[in-house]
């Protein structure tokens, strides 16, 4: 019973995840063991690739150098390559058949669109001119007119504006002169005047 409260492994006992994670944890078979001649031809051959990889990189690093002087030669700027590729790379999606189907699918979808807003404009034309047609509107249009000959005045109660627009229209040479107008207190002393005769 003590190497159960001791923390013995029991074979009905499951660890739950996490829990003593160094016992599940299943060792890798050893690294094959190498002879010294092995070793030594291994670290022979890594040298050689880093050696490889080192030259490479300062060819590459001497390339793009003279790529660089050849295009600054020629007058080849970034912004005039990004204006090549950009173009070279649209001239490719422009001449791909997905651009080609949707941009003829756009055309009659536009097409159909056009048609559908001006058979919908005509539909408006015709319900505005049958609403126009009807005897209530008829109605309310020769009652507004009447309200806007009502509220009009004539000539002959000496509104300033009818004076002016009869004067824009007739002869110029011919001076139209203007009625003082009374002031208000001028009418309640007429009105005071008449009361007392």
């Amino acid at each position: 019973m003590e190497e159960a409260d001791q923390g013995a492994v029991r074979p009905d006992f499951t660890p739950e995840l996490g829990e003593d994670a160094v016992t599940s944890v299943t060792v890798s078979p050893a690294i094959p063991t190498l002879t010294e001649e092995e070793q030594e031809e291994l670290r022979g051959e890594l040298l050689r690739v880093e050696d490889e990889i080192l030259t490479l990189s300062q060819v590459l690093a001497t390339k793009e150098n003279q790529l660089a002087d050849i295009k600054r030669k020629l007058g080849i700027t970034p912004l005039n390559e990004l204006k090549q590729n950009l173009s070279k790379s649209w001239h490719e999606v422009t001449t791909s058949t997905a651009y080609k189907k949707t941009s003829e699918g756009l055309s009659v979808a536009g097409q159909k669109a056009t048609a559908a807003f001006n058979n919908m404009g005509s539909a408006i034309s015709r319900k505005f001119e049958d609403v126009r047609n009807t005897p209530s509107f008829k109605s309310f249009e020769e009652k507004v007119e009447t309200l806007k000959v009502k509220m009009i005045p004539t000539v002959s109660q000496g509104d300033f504006g009818d004076v002016l627009t009869s004067t824009a229209t007739s002869d110029p040479s011919v001076v139209v002169e203007k009625q003082p107008e009374a002031t208000p207190i001028v009418i309640q002393e007429e009105h005071l005047q008449m009361a007392v005769v």
